[in-house]
């Protein structure tokens, strides 16, 4: 195997990938060939990614178990269900997308995730993780329903096994006795030690057709004297509990394989052909290693878990500028160290976004106080409640369209025993390539509803800072959402002032014009765009809920057209609740409503998103004067 100790500059030769449009032609190579184009796949995907940036050390670290996957199954009739989707680059690849590779993330180009629209080899869209077994399980179920023969096989990760969906779908696949394959690729550094000689024997025995005829020939030797049946299959768990870590599996109903290099195409092959044969579920348990083939991904995986487009640095001014450039996350992250310092109460929880929500500090200097709960949202929701119980004064970091998976345990764990829980909501509204799976649409929506819940939105780092004081001193479930990436570059202070809460700031104030604009959160700048050209008053309305609705009052019996602005969509956002406001009471103004579209908005740069949901500085003026004229 080739190791790259850089991206390729140049686009790489390949004698074998070049032929290859579908895995149809994959299949025709010879078993002997699969390694040479494992190097070629992996020096294509550092190339492409090298261009275009994009997820990148967990595709390089499946390179081979791709090729195997697509090498054994007869694809798409065959499905290929991946989890999360980070790792689907070389699928792509192989798909039939090979020289679309450049376009991805971009604007009409690939999605960055799985996507069923996008191709017939995609069998389930991901973008979220640990949903792979039990779409996987709901596909064979449907086939044999159908009365169709295919192979199911479901990839998940080492990260995603640590959300309870995936032990759900695990519980009920080893009670329904489908062929269904679970791959569980296992990119922890810890174990990779048990990968050697003796496992892969094991593993080799394990799903070999001698060991499986034994196997069945005992049951069926022994159904007759249940007792002896039971110490057999006793003894069989044991024995394979004490050498293999699969023993939990096995309980859960799963024949368990493993674990095997999973850099070895050509064994992979032979075990995968074996397990194809199979007729109950199975999970093959492989190592590998998340950025394999690049050299200084592998050793820092978590740096390459995703690259930015690779460019020239034209000069050393650049660098001083992106280096004083500060994010919400950052801003979040210096905030929780500051007021660690102040009060030992405070607890942090995130789960499994650690560097994403600027803690990285944080669980250096304050380990004893710092969570990483894993990628289990609905836990870190409850776990917070239980501290909130004890006098604590828990944290929760967390991007928006992941609080999604928890609103459960939002509801009914935190805010109906109105406990004293901050959501520190980064990634609220849009995020650019990431796409619509990522995209922070829907939590002012489903906030607003629940009593007891408090909703900001800031403008600035400044605000972002006072308003993080005021959720955290708050005593209740308050929620502070900010938006991906730079602020304004306000600047803020390190202090600890709080905002009066539900209260709005006038930022412009035209006496003869009869539009105002309220604006929520990061629309600020574009507001007062428009508000100057417009003439128009404009306000920062900083609170979601609480409304203020004392200033709501003034500006509808002051001004003769209201416009909402909101990087949120327009069903049920802080608009509606400005309008539901102003329908209570006898208001002459008129009122527009502007933020998402009733759809899904999908990757491209940030600037296009705004302008397909129409929130751009000229789509907007555009929609004021026709709401004026009509």
């Amino acid at each position: 195997m080739k190791i790259f100790q850089s991206i390729p500059e140049l686009i790489p030769k390949n004698i074998l990938l070049d032929a290859i449009n579908s895995p149809k032609d994959l299949r025709k190579l010879e078993l002997n060939d699969l390694p040479q184009l494992a190097d070629e796949l992996r020096e294509f995907l550092l190339y492409t990614v090298g261009q275009t940036g994009g997820h990148f050390g967990g595709g390089l670290g499946v390179v081979e178990l791709t090729i195997a996957l697509h090498y054994v199954f007869e694809t798409p009739s065959d499905r290929l269900v991946w989890d999360v989707g980070h790792q689907t680059y070389p699928h792509k690849i192989l798909t039939n997308r090979k020289e679309s590779m450049a376009t991805i993330r971009q604007e009409n180009g690939l999605h960055p995730f799985p996507s069923r629209s996008e191709s017939t080899y995609d069998s389930f869209g991901a973008g979220h993780s640990s949903t792979s077994i039990s779409s996987a399980l709901g596909m064979i179920t449907a086939a044999r329903s159908k009365g169709e023969k295919r192979n199911v096989t479901a990839i998940i990760g080492d990260g995603a096994m640590t959300a309870g969906m995936a032990y759900e779908a695990l519980s009920h696949a080893g009670s329904m006795d489908k062929n269904l394959l679970v791959v569980l690729n296992d990119n922890q550094m810890s174990i990779s030690e048990n990968v050697g000689g003796l496992r892969n024997y094991l593993a080799k025995i394990w799903a070999s057709k001698f060991y499986n005829q034994i196997r069945e020939g005992g049951k069926t030797v022994l159904r007759f004297i249940p007792s002896a049946r039971r110490f057999v299959r006793k003894a069989e768990i044991h024995t394979k509990g004490m050498i293999s870590p699969g023993t939990l599996f096995e309980e859960l109903g799963f024949e368990y394989i493993g674990p095997i290099n999973g850099h070895n195409t050509i064994e992979l092959v032979k075990i995968l052909r074996n397990l194809k044969r199979k007729d109950n579920p199975t999970l093959l348990h492989i190592i590998t290693k998340k950025g394999k083939g690049y050299a200084p991904a592998e050793s820092d995986p978590v740096g390459f878990h995703a690259i930015n487009k690779i460019k020239p640095i034209k000069n050393k001014e650049s660098i001083k500028k992106k280096e004083k450039s500060i994010t919400y996350s950052d801003v979040f992250g210096e905030w929780l160290c500051h007021k660690a310092d102040l009060d030992s109460r405070l607890m942090a929880i995130t789960p499994a976004m650690r560097e994403g929500s600027g803690m990285t500090n944080f669980s250096k200097l304050f380990k004893d106080r710092f969570f990483d709960v894993a990628i289990a949202e609905q836990h870190a929701i409850t776990f917070a409640a239980g501290m909130a119980c004890e006098g604590l004064k828990p944290v929760v970091a967390i991007y928006s369209t992941f609080l999604q998976r928890a609103y459960d345990q939002l509801i009914h764990d935190v805010a109906l025993q109105n406990l004293d829980v901050l959501f520190a909501i980064d990634r609220a509204g849009l995020v650019g390539s990431d796409g619509s799976t990522h995209q922070g649409s829907f939590d002012i929506s489903f906030l607003r509803c629940i009593p007891n819940m408090i909703i900001m939105a800031p403008s600035n780092e400044k605000i972002a800072w006072e308003m993080l004081n005021t959720g955290f001193d708050y005593e209740g479930p308050a929620s502070v959402r900010y938006p991906r990436g730079n602020g304004p570059q306000v600047g803020f202070k390190k202090d600890n002032k709080v905002l009066e809460i539900g209260k709005s700031k006038l930022i412009k104030n035209s006496e003869n014009s009869n539009l105002a604009i309220l604006s929520f959160g990061s629309c600020l700048e574009v507001a007062l765009e428009v508000g100057s050209q417009l003439d128009a008053s404009v306000i920062d309305m900083n609170f979601v809920k609480p409304l203020d609705t004392i200033r709501i009052k003034e500006i509808a019996n002051s001004h003769k057209l209201i416009v909402t602005l909101e990087e949120n969509a327009v069903m049920g956002g802080a608009g509606s609740a400005v309008t539901e406001y102003l329908a209570k009471g006898n208001y002459k103004a008129a009122i527009l409503n502007l933020g998402f579209p009733d759809e899904f908005i999908n990757h491209g740069t940030k600037e296009s998103q705004l302008i397909k949901a129409g929130l751009n500085k000229e789509a907007i003026v555009d929609l004021i004067k026709k709401k004026i004229e009509s």
